[in-house]
């Protein structure tokens, strides 16, 4: 699944949520009849109604898409209230990333193209793997797990992971002193 956003939290009464895009083409993923996967065994953090139980479905269709603010909010098919809206907060939607054309430049990766690549240093010394990809505001982080267990944050910029080798199942890494001991 290529995540596509996370769900926030809800804008009114009638069921919009806010969105955290996590794509570069939001007003296609988000586009009303758009049906988007959840994450698998998202488990909501309040139960809407009285003792009903409320479980995150596998799918959600958009109904709308509308900008405020910078922000994306978003209404679902079915999400008729805050409540419900509440309970969908955290979540994260994504789409099958077989239904994805690659990327045209060479320089950009879909999430899922990286995680489980090797990480070496430019010697060919193996690092760890790549285990997620955190957005973070200023750049994308690498999460690398290491060998021993723990994980380490690599800024995913040019010029400390210089090569990225899809064929060859791994990521070239050249950390500054100390990067990987945080």
């Amino acid at each position: 699944m290529l995540i596509v956003g996370r769900i926030g939290k809800p804008h009114g009464i009638r069921g919009e949520v806010t969105v955290e895009v996590r794509t570069d083409e939001p007003e296609a993923r988000f586009a009303p009849g758009s049906v988007l996967h959840t994450e698998p065994g998202a488990t909501p953090p309040a139960e809407p109604g009285a003792g009903v139980p409320f479980r995150v479905p596998a799918e959600l269709t958009v109904e709308s898409a509308r900008w405020h603010q910078g922000r994306l909010l978003v209404a679902f098919e079915g999400v008729l209230d805050r409540n419900v809206a509440e309970a969908l907060r955290g979540t994260l939607v994504g789409v099958d990333s077989g239904d994805v054309a690659p990327p045209e430049d060479p320089e950009e990766f879909h999430d899922h193209q990286l995680v489980g690549l090797a990480v070496v240093n430019p010697a060919g010394e193996r690092l760890g793997e790549v285990a997620g990809i955190d957005h973070a505001p200023s750049s994308d982080l690498l999460v690398l797990r290491r060998p021993e267990g723990r994980t380490a944050l690599i800024p995913f910029v040019k010029a400390i992971v210089p090569e990225v080798d899809l064929a060859g199942g791994r990521v070239v890494v050249d950390p500054p002193g100390g990067l990987l001991d945080l």
